[in-house]
Protein backbone atom coordinates (compact mmCIF):
# COMPACT_ATOMS: atom_id res chain seq x y z
CA UNK A 1 0.00 0.00 0.00
CA UNK A 2 1.52 3.74 -0.95
CA UNK A 3 1.61 5.73 2.15
CA UNK A 4 0.32 9.56 2.20
CA UNK A 5 -0.08 11.90 4.89
CA UNK A 6 -3.50 14.57 5.01
CA UNK A 7 -1.54 18.05 4.79
CA UNK A 8 -4.88 19.65 6.54
CA UNK A 9 -2.92 18.56 10.00
CA UNK A 10 -0.47 21.31 9.76
CA UNK A 11 -3.31 23.89 8.32
CA UNK A 12 -5.90 23.70 10.61
CA UNK A 13 -6.50 23.61 14.05
CA UNK A 14 -3.70 24.23 16.53
CA UNK A 15 -1.68 25.02 13.60
CA UNK A 16 -4.59 27.71 11.85
CA UNK A 17 -2.21 30.40 13.22
CA UNK A 18 0.85 28.96 12.49
CA UNK A 19 0.76 26.89 8.81
CA UNK A 20 3.58 24.59 8.20
CA UNK A 21 3.93 26.36 4.11
CA UNK A 22 3.48 23.43 1.50
CA UNK A 23 6.50 23.21 0.30
CA UNK A 24 8.28 22.56 3.88
CA UNK A 25 5.70 19.77 3.91
CA UNK A 26 7.12 18.38 0.66
CA UNK A 27 10.31 18.27 1.34
CA UNK A 28 9.76 16.44 4.90
CA UNK A 29 7.91 13.65 3.46
CA UNK A 30 10.08 13.51 0.91
CA UNK A 31 12.40 13.01 3.66
CA UNK A 32 10.76 10.95 5.34
CA UNK A 33 9.76 8.37 2.83
CA UNK A 34 6.83 8.72 2.17
CA UNK A 35 4.82 8.25 -1.16
CA UNK A 36 2.41 10.73 -1.08
CA UNK A 37 0.62 13.27 0.22
CA UNK A 38 -3.50 14.23 0.50
CA UNK A 39 -4.03 17.90 -0.08
CA UNK A 40 -6.49 19.68 1.86
CA UNK A 41 -6.73 21.84 -0.27
CA UNK A 42 -7.91 25.24 1.53
CA UNK A 43 -5.47 28.13 1.72
CA UNK A 44 -2.47 28.47 2.85
CA UNK A 45 -2.11 25.27 0.68
CA UNK A 46 -3.23 25.03 -2.88
CA UNK A 47 -6.38 25.10 -4.09
CA UNK A 48 -8.73 26.31 -6.87
CA UNK A 49 -9.04 29.77 -5.66
CA UNK A 50 -5.34 30.81 -4.99
CA UNK A 51 -4.41 28.44 -8.62
CA UNK A 52 -7.39 29.60 -11.18
CA UNK A 53 -5.17 28.36 -14.08
CA UNK A 54 -4.40 25.07 -15.59
CA UNK A 55 -0.88 26.57 -16.00
CA UNK A 56 -0.87 27.94 -12.07
CA UNK A 57 -1.73 24.25 -11.12
CA UNK A 58 0.74 22.47 -13.23
CA UNK A 59 2.87 24.31 -11.93
CA UNK A 60 2.33 22.42 -8.45
CA UNK A 61 2.20 19.23 -9.96
CA UNK A 62 5.40 19.68 -11.27
CA UNK A 63 6.68 20.86 -8.15
CA UNK A 64 5.18 17.84 -5.79
CA UNK A 65 6.49 15.46 -8.38
CA UNK A 66 9.61 16.79 -7.97
CA UNK A 67 9.78 15.93 -4.28
CA UNK A 68 9.22 12.28 -5.93
CA UNK A 69 5.46 12.38 -4.19
CA UNK A 70 2.12 11.74 -5.72
CA UNK A 71 -1.21 12.77 -4.68
CA UNK A 72 -3.56 10.14 -2.56
CA UNK A 73 -6.58 12.53 -2.85
CA UNK A 74 -8.17 15.71 -2.25
CA UNK A 75 -10.63 17.28 0.80
CA UNK A 76 -12.44 19.48 -0.77
CA UNK A 77 -13.31 23.04 0.74
CA UNK A 78 -16.67 22.26 1.16
CA UNK A 79 -17.29 23.85 4.87
CA UNK A 80 -18.49 26.96 3.91
CA UNK A 81 -21.33 25.45 2.23
CA UNK A 82 -24.76 24.21 3.66
CA UNK A 83 -25.99 20.75 3.21
CA UNK A 84 -28.27 19.23 5.09
CA UNK A 85 -30.11 22.42 6.22
CA UNK A 86 -30.34 23.84 2.72
CA UNK A 87 -33.51 23.65 0.40
CA UNK A 88 -31.33 24.35 -2.99
CA UNK A 89 -28.58 22.48 -3.03
CA UNK A 90 -27.02 24.35 -5.98
CA UNK A 91 -23.90 26.29 -4.45
CA UNK A 92 -22.75 23.14 -2.80
CA UNK A 93 -22.67 21.52 -6.24
CA UNK A 94 -21.22 24.91 -7.70
CA UNK A 95 -18.38 24.54 -5.34
CA UNK A 96 -17.96 20.46 -5.86
CA UNK A 97 -17.34 20.81 -9.55
CA UNK A 98 -15.02 23.84 -9.19
CA UNK A 99 -13.11 20.99 -6.92
CA UNK A 100 -13.05 18.48 -9.67
CA UNK A 101 -12.00 20.27 -11.78
CA UNK A 102 -8.86 21.62 -9.89
CA UNK A 103 -8.69 18.09 -8.81
CA UNK A 104 -8.65 17.07 -12.81
CA UNK A 105 -5.62 19.64 -13.29
CA UNK A 106 -4.00 18.63 -10.09
CA UNK A 107 -4.03 14.74 -11.57
CA UNK A 108 -6.03 13.55 -8.44
CA UNK A 109 -8.70 10.94 -8.38
CA UNK A 110 -10.37 10.66 -5.41
CA UNK A 111 -12.38 13.88 -3.90
CA UNK A 112 -13.49 13.33 -0.08
CA UNK A 113 -16.98 14.51 0.90
CA UNK A 114 -18.95 14.87 4.27
CA UNK A 115 -22.44 15.67 5.33
CA UNK A 116 -20.70 19.48 6.70
CA UNK A 117 -23.69 20.26 9.47
CA UNK A 118 -23.07 18.40 12.92
CA UNK A 119 -25.54 16.02 14.49
CA UNK A 120 -27.27 18.66 16.05
CA UNK A 121 -28.97 19.70 12.71
CA UNK A 122 -31.85 16.67 13.24
CA UNK A 123 -33.07 19.61 16.07
CA UNK A 124 -34.32 21.82 13.14
CA UNK A 125 -33.96 19.59 9.90
CA UNK A 126 -36.22 15.86 10.47
CA UNK A 127 -34.26 13.07 9.41
CA UNK A 128 -36.11 12.11 6.09
CA UNK A 129 -35.70 16.07 5.10
CA UNK A 130 -32.00 15.64 5.66
CA UNK A 131 -31.12 12.07 4.40
CA UNK A 132 -33.00 12.93 0.74
CA UNK A 133 -31.18 16.57 0.76
CA UNK A 134 -27.63 14.36 0.86
CA UNK A 135 -28.82 11.56 -1.05
CA UNK A 136 -30.40 13.74 -3.90
CA UNK A 137 -26.98 16.34 -3.71
CA UNK A 138 -24.32 13.30 -3.65
CA UNK A 139 -26.20 11.73 -6.32
CA UNK A 140 -25.86 15.07 -8.69
CA UNK A 141 -21.83 15.45 -7.39
CA UNK A 142 -21.33 11.61 -8.19
CA UNK A 143 -22.88 11.96 -11.91
CA UNK A 144 -20.25 15.54 -11.93
CA UNK A 145 -17.72 13.70 -10.90
CA UNK A 146 -17.98 10.75 -13.06
CA UNK A 147 -17.88 13.60 -16.42
CA UNK A 148 -14.63 13.93 -14.99
CA UNK A 149 -13.01 10.20 -13.83
CA UNK A 150 -13.14 11.03 -10.42
CA UNK A 151 -13.76 9.00 -6.71
CA UNK A 152 -16.18 10.31 -4.49
CA UNK A 153 -15.32 9.04 -1.14
CA UNK A 154 -17.30 9.85 1.93
CA UNK A 155 -15.83 10.15 4.89
CA UNK A 156 -18.70 10.03 8.11
CA UNK A 157 -17.45 11.29 11.36
CA UNK A 158 -18.82 11.94 14.98
CA UNK A 159 -19.32 15.65 14.53
CA UNK A 160 -21.01 15.90 11.63
CA UNK A 161 -24.91 14.35 11.00
CA UNK A 162 -25.45 10.40 9.91
CA UNK A 163 -23.04 9.00 12.38
CA UNK A 164 -24.97 5.79 13.57
CA UNK A 165 -24.01 2.79 11.71
CA UNK A 166 -27.96 2.40 10.86
CA UNK A 167 -27.51 5.90 9.08
CA UNK A 168 -24.36 5.18 7.59
CA UNK A 169 -25.70 2.23 5.69
CA UNK A 170 -29.14 4.39 4.86
CA UNK A 171 -26.79 6.57 2.88
CA UNK A 172 -24.53 4.23 0.94
CA UNK A 173 -27.78 2.05 0.17
CA UNK A 174 -29.14 4.37 -1.09
CA UNK A 175 -26.16 5.96 -3.72
CA UNK A 176 -25.43 3.23 -6.08
CA UNK A 177 -23.36 5.44 -8.35
CA UNK A 178 -20.12 3.44 -9.48
CA UNK A 179 -18.13 6.04 -8.14
CA UNK A 180 -19.00 6.14 -4.90
CA UNK A 181 -17.86 5.05 -1.42
CA UNK A 182 -17.11 4.94 1.84
CA UNK A 183 -13.76 6.19 3.59
CA UNK A 184 -13.17 3.88 6.34
CA UNK A 185 -11.13 6.17 9.00
CA UNK A 186 -9.98 3.99 11.85
CA UNK A 187 -10.44 6.80 14.36
CA UNK A 188 -13.82 7.97 13.10
CA UNK A 189 -14.87 4.59 13.12
CA UNK A 190 -13.71 3.52 16.75
CA UNK A 191 -15.72 6.85 17.78
CA UNK A 192 -18.64 6.40 16.49
CA UNK A 193 -19.20 2.74 16.61
CA UNK A 194 -17.52 1.43 19.58
CA UNK A 195 -17.72 5.00 21.75
CA UNK A 196 -21.73 5.76 20.16
CA UNK A 197 -19.98 9.63 20.62
CA UNK A 198 -22.15 12.46 19.17
CA UNK A 199 -25.30 9.77 18.20
CA UNK A 200 -28.49 11.11 18.33
CA UNK A 201 -31.12 8.56 20.54
CA UNK A 202 -30.24 5.03 21.47
CA UNK A 203 -26.53 3.90 20.56
CA UNK A 204 -25.60 1.47 17.99
CA UNK A 205 -22.65 0.51 19.08
CA UNK A 206 -20.20 -2.97 18.58
CA UNK A 207 -17.22 -4.42 20.71
CA UNK A 208 -14.80 -4.02 18.25
CA UNK A 209 -14.95 -1.49 14.78
CA UNK A 210 -14.07 -4.54 12.78
CA UNK A 211 -18.04 -5.70 13.12
CA UNK A 212 -18.37 -2.30 11.26
CA UNK A 213 -16.09 -2.49 8.99
CA UNK A 214 -17.69 -5.46 7.54
CA UNK A 215 -20.83 -3.37 7.09
CA UNK A 216 -19.13 -1.27 4.96
CA UNK A 217 -16.24 -3.20 4.05
CA UNK A 218 -17.67 -3.52 0.08
CA UNK A 219 -18.29 0.16 -0.29
CA UNK A 220 -14.77 1.47 1.17
CA UNK A 221 -12.88 3.12 -1.81
CA UNK A 222 -10.53 5.14 0.41
CA UNK A 223 -8.15 4.33 4.01
CA UNK A 224 -7.19 6.85 6.39
CA UNK A 225 -5.17 5.29 9.37
CA UNK A 226 -4.58 6.70 12.78
CA UNK A 227 -4.89 5.69 16.16
CA UNK A 228 -7.62 6.58 18.68
CA UNK A 229 -7.36 6.98 22.16
CA UNK A 230 -11.85 6.68 22.70
CA UNK A 231 -12.02 10.75 23.13
CA UNK A 232 -12.98 13.76 20.79
CA UNK A 233 -11.29 16.30 20.04
CA UNK A 234 -13.01 19.80 21.63
CA UNK A 235 -14.08 22.67 20.59
CA UNK A 236 -13.73 26.16 22.08
CA UNK A 237 -16.12 25.67 24.37
CA UNK A 238 -14.72 22.70 26.02
CA UNK A 239 -17.58 20.39 23.94
CA UNK A 240 -16.70 17.11 22.06
CA UNK A 241 -16.63 18.16 18.47
CA UNK A 242 -14.84 15.25 16.27
CA UNK A 243 -12.46 12.29 17.15
CA UNK A 244 -9.05 13.22 18.21
CA UNK A 245 -6.48 11.63 16.15
CA UNK A 246 -3.57 10.21 18.37
CA UNK A 247 -0.36 9.32 16.77
CA UNK A 248 0.04 5.62 16.63
CA UNK A 249 1.12 4.15 19.88
CA UNK A 250 -0.39 6.94 21.73
CA UNK A 251 -3.96 5.35 21.53
CA UNK A 252 -5.78 1.72 21.98
CA UNK A 253 -6.37 0.53 18.55
CA UNK A 254 -5.43 -2.93 17.67
CA UNK A 255 -4.13 -2.28 14.05
CA UNK A 256 -3.11 -6.55 14.68
CA UNK A 257 -6.92 -6.89 14.02
CA UNK A 258 -8.08 -3.82 11.90
CA UNK A 259 -5.76 -3.70 8.94
CA UNK A 260 -6.13 -7.57 8.32
CA UNK A 261 -9.94 -6.93 8.14
CA UNK A 262 -9.21 -3.78 5.77
CA UNK A 263 -7.13 -5.64 3.54
CA UNK A 264 -9.84 -8.22 3.07
CA UNK A 265 -11.37 -5.24 0.89
CA UNK A 266 -8.23 -3.77 -0.54
CA UNK A 267 -9.35 -0.55 -1.76
CA UNK A 268 -9.00 0.12 -5.46
CA UNK A 269 -6.67 3.08 -4.79
CA UNK A 270 -4.07 1.02 -2.28
CA UNK A 271 -3.49 4.35 -0.21
CA UNK A 272 -3.23 4.45 3.58
CA UNK A 273 -3.76 8.20 4.15
CA UNK A 274 -2.33 9.05 7.84
CA UNK A 275 -4.63 11.23 9.22
CA UNK A 276 -3.15 13.71 12.12
CA UNK A 277 -6.12 16.18 12.24
CA UNK A 278 -6.24 18.42 15.24
CA UNK A 279 -3.63 16.72 16.92
CA UNK A 280 -0.95 19.77 18.61
CA UNK A 281 2.12 18.31 17.60
CA UNK A 282 1.44 16.49 14.23
CA UNK A 283 4.37 17.94 12.72
CA UNK A 284 6.57 16.07 15.39
CA UNK A 285 4.33 12.93 14.91
CA UNK A 286 4.70 12.63 11.01
CA UNK A 287 8.08 10.80 11.23
CA UNK A 288 6.73 8.15 13.94
CA UNK A 289 3.50 7.77 11.76
CA UNK A 290 5.72 6.48 8.27
CA UNK A 291 7.56 4.53 10.63
CA UNK A 292 4.46 2.87 11.80
CA UNK A 293 3.13 2.31 8.60
CA UNK A 294 6.03 0.95 6.70
CA UNK A 295 5.94 -1.94 9.62
CA UNK A 296 2.09 -2.97 8.65
CA UNK A 297 3.09 -3.10 5.43
CA UNK A 298 5.74 -5.07 5.47
CA UNK A 299 4.04 -7.00 7.85
CA UNK A 300 0.84 -7.14 5.98
CA UNK A 301 1.09 -6.04 2.31
CA UNK A 302 1.79 -8.15 -0.37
Amino acid sequence: MKTSIGTWAYTIGPYETKPVDFDTVCQKLSDLGYDGLELGSFPPHPNPDDLPTKESRQAVVEKIKSYGLQISGIAANLWGENLVDAEDNSKYVAEFKKNCEFSVDMGIKTIRVDTVQPPTIFETVDYATAKKRVVDTWNECCDIAAEYDLAVTWEAEPGFAFNKPSEIMEILDAIQKPNFGFLYDTCHAQIMTVMGTRQNGEKEVFECQTEFLKMVGPRINHVHLIDSNNKCHQDANGEDETSAHPPFGLGILDFDKIVPAILEYHPADAWWTNDLCFWDDAWGATETCIKFMDKLNEKYSA
